[in-house]
């Protein structure tokens, strides 16, 4: 019964936090949003104290549930685990790649390094690097990588087909713009692991992982654990054989031992045991850990995680049209600066230090805005562009899905309010200084009026009745004019539409230059 219940909420959690990776409509986060937040890492970078109290109590009452139940990258090592166990590789001749586990001696001084580099890593603000050892980043930019381009090419097939039959249930998706070095760390991460999970199980969790090794010593003072039973054990090996965590010693001369800084309380041990010699209970047995010299003692521990936590503190929907008669160059982003980021991020300092690289805020970005960044700085952290689409100003789903307080939430008022950025006019490229073509699509299109149109000769006055007269008050024609956008640098919150809908080819001529520190207009 407890492998079966387990096995449910497993599944719930990896089918949820998947759907929030995939979704772009918006429907599934305000449903299955606090699953997210539920994540150790995110919980930590937004000190989230609620949802760490919730998986630290659950930890010390009833093991790594968490590793076993809400971690989504433990269920992905699950599955290739499974397939490691079918009988098509039970028949190999070689042992590691048969279906039967056996224990193996902690190692103890690689996870302790590992979480010591990650925390050494948060305290030097190199969040790059440390996320690259999260596991909930990590699934997440699989998922963003390589299922979410599948499942948006799947809906808009679906999309052609409903069109054609006069059904618009579905409806066409750009997909995401992901850098090739998004796609190679997913790609590469996603190999180790399932490989990893399909010859021993739970490898990563028990010496890489850092979210593990954490919650495993906080497991080590559970009240239920995972024990045997001495008078109904036979040695026979079975739970050992079984074991996805390597974590139980069965030695015929001795009492067995399981690890429980190790053991992920999956249940399939008992399952295994014909014996029912091993049982999930808080009663006490003379069920030993096995011995290591290099565990570490409560007071290092508690040090570390001392530590860790100080650190956690310190498509665009519109598409261009020609009847198919000519060729539209695309646009290119232009060299800003410094580096636009959304609303809610407060500064990009503020999104540096708190960002898990998780993806999420540019799976879920309707707009195409949001991309990861290929800067060592901001290495796959978000980063906004708009040669695809401009950044909304009714839009908040990047603050509502942020688990990591990297984008804080905000609400539609607010965003309209916050200045992330100003636009800044080129001349050289724009349209009607150059060609003396009208235009005004920037000042058209702006949200929030901070663009006007002016004379490009600045000798030109407007009289009393609004009409434009030279030097010597001669009235000119509104043809005759040539009208360039001025803006306003107070008013304008860095949206980009400006830099969206402008016509010139292949840069703008207005873009939106970042702010490091966002401010309230």
């Amino acid at each position: 019964m407890l492998k079966k219940i387990r096995l449910t909420l497993e599944l719930v959690f990896l089918i949820g936090i998947t759907l929030l990776f995939l979704d772009f409509s918006g429907t599934v986060q305000p449903v299955l949003g606090w699953m997210a937040k539920l994540q150790f890492l995110p919980s930590v970078m937004s000190l989230s104290w609620v949802p760490l109290l919730v998986v630290l109590i659950a930890t010390w009452l009833f093991g790594r549930i968490y590793c076993s139940v809400v971690c989504p990258l433990g269920a992905f090592q699950d599955v290739f685990a499974r397939i490691g166990k079918w009988k098509l590789f039970r028949k190999n001749k070689k042992a590691k790649l048969a279906n039967k586990y056996c224990y193996s001696k902690p190692k103890t001084w690689l996870r302790l390094t590992v979480l010591v580099l990650f925390i050494v890593m948060l305290v030097a603000g190199f969040n790059a690097g440390a996320v690259l050892l999260a596991p909930y980043s990590a699934y997440g930019r699989i998922v963003a990588a390589w299922l979410q381009p599948a499942y948006i090419y799947i809906n808009n097939v679906l999309a052609q087909w409903s069109e054609a039959n006069d059904n618009f249930m579905f409806y066409q998706v750009e997909p995401h713009n992901n850098p090739a070095i998004l796609l190679i760390v997913s790609g590469v991460t996603a190999i180790v692991l399932m490989v990893l999970a399909f010859m021993n199980g739970r490898t990563y969790c028990n010496t890489i992982c850092p979210v593990g090794t954490v919650l495993g010593y906080v497991s080590k003072f559970s009240r239920m654990k995972i024990r045997v039973d001495e008078d109904k054990c036979i040695k026979c090996g079975l739970c050992a054989k079984n074991c996805k965590a390597a974590c139980i010693q069965i030695q015929k001369d001795a009492p067995a031992a399981i690890d429980a800084t190790r053991c992920i309380t999956c249940g399939d041990c008992i399952e295994a045991c014909n014996k029912s010699a091993i049982l999930y209970t808080a009663n006490k047995t003379s069920t030993p850990q096995p011995t290591n010299p290099e565990d570490m003692n409560r007071r290092s521990f508690l040090s570390i995680v001392g530590t860790a936590t100080v650190a956690a503190a310190v498509q665009a929907q519109e598409k261009t049209t020609d009847g198919g008669l000519a060729v539209i160059e695309d646009k290119q982003i232009p060299n800003r600066k410094t580096p636009l980021t959304p609303a809610g991020s407060l500064s990009a300092r503020n999104l540096q230090q708190h960002c898990t690289t998780c993806q999420l805020c540019i799976s879920n970005c309707p707009n195409g805005v949001l991309r990861s960044s290929t800067s060592l700085e901001h290495f796959m952290q978000p980063v906004m562009e708009y040669e695809k689409g401009y950044c909304r100003p009714e839009c908040t789903r990047c603050a509502d899905v942020c688990p990591a307080g990297a984008i804080r939430p905000i609400t539609k008022e607010e965003k309209t309010s916050i200045q992330i950025g100003h636009a800044v006019w080129i001349q050289q490229n724009c349209v009607p200084a150059e060609e003396g073509i009208p235009c005004g699509n920037c000042a058209r299109h702006c949200p929030s009026g901070a663009i006007q149109m002016v004379p490009l000769d600045k000798e030109l006055k407007q009289n009393e009745q609004g009409q434009w007269v030279d030097e010597y008050g001669t009235v000119l024609r509104q043809d005759r004019i040539i009208m360039v956008p001025a803006v306003n640098t107070e008013k304008c919150i860095g949206c980009g539409a400006c830099e969206y809908v402008c016509p010139a080819r292949p840069f703008s001529a207005i873009y939106v230059e970042g702010h490091e520190v966002h401010r309230e207009i």
